[in-house]
Formats: structure tokens, C-alpha cells, sequence
């Protein structure tokens, strides 16, 4: 994999630059980073067009022949350094190479709170329209007191620090290659999926509006839908609709239905709303995608139906960004057909499966470390010196089990697009 780092600063001694020279050179065997400089890159004016000059060009072909980027930020009364905004207003004018690129903030000053207020505002610059960059979410590498972090070659002191470097850099390879593998989808055909669900399926009900926040009781009335006592034969049972909800209820993950119109139509009432892992409202079913995804995402929500609908995958996943030590928070887009073989909508299903890992580890007695031979994907968290459960045999080690996988609909967290 390849990256860029951009330092910041143009400082003749930066520390941002010496923090990103440090993880280029420490963490080398797993990642390739390339440190780009904006000495000469002009102040922003746009009455005096630059965009096409050297300077400005070569991080235009640097950043885009890249799968992702690092920028280290000083801090600068509470913001970012003027050079490095005067970088991003040339990069979001007439070129927008940061467009949909996977992007990890990090950053060093001289104080502890280590250009927090600094990372704050530039991710919210860098998710701004028309720089569109979609940002590693949480996992903030915040270096403080750094006059005092590396020894005299060059190498930071703290070993707790370089391993929080090593975990954020490892999630940040798995993030780029989520977002990446969504881009690759050359072919625009999936901008012909209409997630307005302005078609019709077999199943669709005329005469109700989609958006009505009680679409489940007028879509119920209109077609005298079953319920309560009545029976549903299924293929291989016969239950009461009361039934049917307590099974779908119960099942200890949730689970989303949309249609092959791109219409949402059902979701298990798990838990509720507010301790959703993937949050729905009851207020939405009914609703076609496009109400029920950000704006950012929708680009990724075509791309990954039409992949299903068209039979270029059967299954997609994820991973979400951020997860920790003590969670694993899946989502899945199974492609639903009939007994035909025609599409006939999602199965997105969202799932924790930390809690499963940890029953595993508690009953075997083993515990999750390091791949040595894995250089690049650092597919699972280490597990240091854990201690063990004399009465099961447990490892007590809060290890991340991480997989890298396809991504889904929601992989995105950039800004909406201009």
C-alpha cells in the first residue's frame, strides 16, 4: 500500500514533519509512505490562479496516484497553520484531488493537549464540499510535549505512544482499503440504481406514501395484511404473524429488509432506537434508500446494490471504522433472490462480534496475538501479557479482532458533495 504524508508546517524544524519521518521509517515494512513537501507551495489566491503550476501539481499527481494520506497538523491559535489551509484551498479550486481519498490526521505540538483543537477543525476542512476527503473517524494521534518525545535519533521515547501509532496506522490501512475497494467500481452503470424507489416490485403498495411516517399501518390497511393470531404458511413452518415477531425479535442481531424497488420496508425490533447498533426509527420504514442514507453515501449505496443486483457479489461486508478493543460491529448486505433466481432485494444484517470472540477465547483458554507474518493487513489486535481465568481458562486480554473485508453502503464519512 501506498500513502503520502504531508507535514503541515514549513518550519525548517518541524516536528510534525519529524512525527511522520519517524512512522515512515519505523513502520516501513507494512506500509510505503512517501513525505511530500509544501514549502513551495504559494498562498491561496484565487484572482492569481496556481493551480497548474509546478509546485501545486506535483501534490496534485502525488495525492492521486496515492491510496491515502497522512497530514500532521501543528497547532496554531487553536487552528490549523496557515500554510497547510493555503495547501487544502488550492487542492479544492479547480483540482480536488483530495476528493474521496481516505485521509488520517495526526499531529504534535509542545503542550498535552497535542493539536487537538487544531485535528477538530481540520477534519471538519477536510470533509468541507469540494474537498470532499473521507476521514479515518475517532482514533486521534495526538502527540503532546514533543520537544521532549524523541530520543537524539530521531525516534519517540514512549513505547505506549508507538504502539497507539501502530494500532491507529493499522485501522487506517484497513479503513483505506474499505473506501478504496468501494472507488475501484469503474463502471457508472450503478448510477442507474434509483434509490428513490420510483419503480414498482411484485410487492410494492400503491396508494400509500412511502415517506408517511405510519406507511406500516396504511400499507397494512390497504392490503388487509395478516396479523396478530393469523397464520403465515412459510417453507418450512407455519406461524402467527404474533409469532413471526417474536422469533424476528429475538434474534440477537439486527436486521433490515429493503426491496428490490430500493424501498425499506422492514427492520426487527431488537432493541430499541437509541441502542441500535446501525440506529433505526420506526418513522422510516416504508422510506426509499435515499431518505434513509446521508448524501455523502449515496454514491457508495448505488455502487454496492447494483454490485448485488447484478450478481457481481452475492455478499458484501464490513467492518465499521472505529471499532475497539472490547467491540467488532459488522455489517452485511446479503443479495436476496427468489425461488427463480431473480433479485429480490437486501438482507443487511448488523452484528457485534466481539462478545462471540471473547465466549471463545473465555472457553479455550487461548488468546489473541500478533501474525508475524502478516506485514501488511495486521488483520488482528495484539494481546499483551494477558493473565488467565483459573476457573475457565480465560485470557483477559481486550485484543481487537479485526478482518479486512468489502465494504458497505456507509463506508464513507466525508463531507456532502458540491
Amino acid at each position: 500500500m501506498k500513502l503520502v504524508g504531508i507535514a503541515g508546517s514549513i518550519a525548517d524544524e518541524s516536528y510534525n514533519r519529524k512525527l511522520l519521518k519517524y512512522i515512515a521509517s519505523h513502520f516501513s515494512r507494512e506500509v510505503d509512505i512517501e513525505l511530500l513537501d509544501i514549502n513551495d507551495i504559494p498562498m491561496f489566491n484565487q484572482d492569481e490562479d496556481q493551480t497548474e503550476s509546478e509546485a501545486v501539481q506535483y501534490l496534485v499527481k502525488k495525492i492521486k496516484s496515492a491510496d491515502g494520506v497522512i497530514i500532521a497538523t501543528p497547532e496554531h491559535n487553536h487552528t490549523v497553520p496557515a500554510a497547510l489551509k493555503s495547501v487544502i484551498e488550492w487542492l479544492s479550486f479547480n483540482v480536488h484531488p483530495l476528493d474521496g481519498k481516505p485521509v488520517m490526521i495526526i499531529g504534535a505540538s509542545y503542550f498535552t493537549q497535542g493539536s487537538s483543537r487544531a485535528q477538530l477543525h481540520l477534519r471538519q476542512i477536510l470533509e468541507a464540499p469540494g474537498v470532499n476527503a473521507v476521514v479515518l473517524p475517532g482514533n486521534e494521534v495526538l502527540v503532546g510535549d514533543v520537544k521532549n518525545a524523541f530520543d537524539s535519533l530521531g525516534n519517540l521515547k514512549n513505547q505506549g505512544t508507538v504502539d497507539f501509532i501502530h494500532e491507529t496506522l493499522r485501522k487506517f490501512i484497513k479503513f483505506v482499503k474499505v473506501i478504496n475497494t468501494i472507488d475501484e467500481q469503474e463502471d457508472s452503470a450503478y448510477e442507474s440504481e434509483d434509490l428513490g424507489a420510483n419503480g414498482t416490485a411484485e410487492t410494492t403498495v400503491d396508494g400509500v406514501d412511502m415517506n408517511a411516517d405510519d406507511w406500516v399501518e396504511q400499507a397494512a390497511k390497504k392490503t388487509n395484511a395478516a396479523e396478530g393470531s393469523d397464520y403465515v404458511k412459510l417453507d418450512r413452518g407455519l406461524l402467527t404473524v404474533n409469532q413471526l415477531n417474536y422469533f424476528l425479535n429475538t434474534m440477537p442481531i439486527e436486521l433490515t429488509y429493503a426491496d428490490e424497488n430500493n424501498q425499506f420496508i422492514y427492520y426487527n425490533k431488537y432493541l430499541d432506537t437509541k441502542d441500535m447498533l446501525a440506529p433505526r426509527k420506526p418513522g422510516q420504514v416504508g422510506d426509499p434508500l435515499s431518505s434513509v442514507h446521508p448524501g455523502r453515501a449515496v454514491k457508495h449505496v448505488q455502487q454496492v446494490i447494483h454490485a448485488l443486483r447484478e450478481g457481481k457479489t452475492d455478499l458484501v461486508s464490513m467492518p465499521v471504522p472505529g471499532n475497539g478493543p472490547t467491540k467488532h460491529i459488522m455489517h452485511y448486505y446479503k443479495a436476496m433472490h427468489n425461488e427463480n433466481g431473480e433479485y429480490r432485494g437486501i438482507n443487511e444484517w448488523v452484528v457485534d462480534l466481539w462478545p462471540i470472540v471473547e465466549s471463545y477465547l473465555k472457553m479455550t483458554g487461548k488468546m489473541l496475538v500478533d501474525d508475524p507474518s502478516n506485514k501488511v493487513d495486521a488483520s488482528t489486535g495484539a494481546s499483551a501479557a494477558p493473565s488467565t481465568d483459573a476457573s475457565t481458562g480465560a485470557s483477559e486480554s481486550e485484543a481487537e479482532p479485526e478482518t479486512p473485508s468489502k465494504p458497505d453502503t456507509d463506508a464513507s464519512t466525508g463531507a456532502s458533495e458540491s
